[in-house]
């Protein structure tokens, strides 16, 4: 009997969604509850499972189509053997421009191992570092690869990206050899949506950013001496987010604006502390939320942080880890970012960014010492937030990273 997969229901307001990905080829074999479309919504990746174990007849859709809450994806026929490992390849958008600069290596990448199933960004990421996939271990959902498994297995041989090509040695008039090369890639649904608010939080709002430095040598004293007894306690690692958080907590409790934001003509105010922690995923941004910010400890911030990312990473993050958010914090120092501007996350009206600690030269009771410093910035909205209560909320913030005894005793 065959049986249609369909659409799921995606989450609140949520009505469709972008074909990321075909998990399984036409006569593969599928369990029960077992994904076989992966669907990219505008916040998060959506797996789409099959509701009997059987053998898949026919998809209904490929790579890069919308479809909304119900629609058939794939058919299923009910019992039967799987195909073998020379079953017809899943229908899947070709990456032509890379296909063209190494028809080789996408061979190799695409079809080397019948039973690896690449997403476009792994594909480009074999391509380019020319690495055997069916040699790599994937650490994502299922065991799938990701582009980190690839970069890091190329890193472990050695090898670096293929270069561009270019022309030899410099000539008075040198020749071009080679192919000159474009690829084209579809912007996916969730890095249209970035690009979307983004761009609306700069047209709406009237962004300001003021900038302060912190000492953290407190901080870095504080985790040297309890980090093993941290970590023994709490089965978590003691990082700097955690007191950044709480010292956020601080600030907004003294200076409730940056904890607001513009409804209408309405301000509205939260008593508690719903902070939004920008995280890397493979498909770009996402800022799970940590509620409750201001009742929870150092051990549960920072597990609540570990657990976004490790899902982050995977895939695995729900509309609802996302959902609300009063204020963001955004650490581009793990980066390498020495300053930066960031966006407010709409509706809020503030975003704290970290940066990278350096040691530089700073006076300290009239002397010059070296000291580990990180500068902070907070961008806000100039039309809820006056400047004095920005500066004022940033200063807090560096006040309780330098003494950080003022958490424990709410000053």
């Amino acid at each position: 009997m065959a049986t249609e997969v369909k659409v799921p229901t995606l989450g609140e307001s949520v009505t469709e969604a972008s074909i990321g990905e075909l998990l399984k080829n036409v006569g593969d074999s599928v369990a029960v509850d077992e994904p076989i479309v992966s669907l990219e919504t505008d916040k998060v990746a959506v797996e789409a499972p099959s509701p009997v174990a059987g053998v898949i007849k026919e998809f209904k859709v490929a790579v890069g189509d919308t479809v909304e809450v119900g629609a058939v994806l794939a058919i299923v026929e009910e019992g039967g053997a799987g195909a073998s490992p020379s079953s017809e390849p899943k229908a899947a958008a070709p990456d032509a421009g890379v296909e063209k600069a190494a028809p080789a290596q996408a061979k190799e990448a695409t079809g080397s191992d019948a039973s690896q199933t690449l997403s476009p960004a792994v594909r480009r990421a074999v391509l380019e570092h020319g690495v055997d996939p069916s040699t790599i271990k994937g650490t994502g959902k299922d065991g799938r690869l990701t582009k980190e498994d690839v970069i890091a297995a190329a890193k472990a041989k050695g090898d670096s990206p293929a270069p561009a090509p270019a022309a030899s040695a410099p000539s008075p008039a040198p020749a071009a050899t080679g192919d000159r090369r474009e690829e084209r890639v579809k912007m996916t649904r969730m890095r249209q949506t970035i690009a979307k608010r983004l761009k609306g939080a700069q047209d709406n709002a009237a962004l300001l950013t003021t900038f302060n430095d912190v000492d953290m040598s407190a901080v870095m004293e504080a985790r040297a001496k309890y980090k093993d007894m941290f970590a023994k306690k709490h089965d978590i690692r003691l990082g700097f987010m955690g007191f950044f958080a709480k010292a956020a907590c601080l600030a907004l409790k003294d200076v409730p604006a940056v904890n607001a934001y513009i409804e209408g003509d309405e301000i509205v105010y939260h008593d508690y502390v719903d902070i939004s922690v920008a995280v890397s995923a493979p498909n770009g941004l996402v800022v799970p939320v940590i509620r409750d910010a201001q009742d929870k400890g150092f051990a549960r911030i920072e597990k609540d942080i570990a657990d976004f990312g490790k899902r982050a990473k995977e895939g695995t993050l729900t509309m609802e880890d996302m959902k609300g958010g009063t204020f963001t914090i955004s650490n581009g120092g793990v980066f390498g970012s020495l300053m930066s501007t960031p966006i407010i996350n709409p509706p809020q009206s503030a975003v704290l960014g970290l940066h990278r600690i350096e040691d530089r030269p700073v006076v300290v009771d009239g002397e010059i010492v070296i000291r580990p410093m990180m500068y902070i910035a907070l961008s806000y909205d100039h039309r809820l937030i006056d400047g004095r209560e920005a500066v004022t909320a940033l200063k807090i913030i560096k006040e309780a990273i330098e003494d950080p005894t003022r958490m424990l005793i709410d000053l």
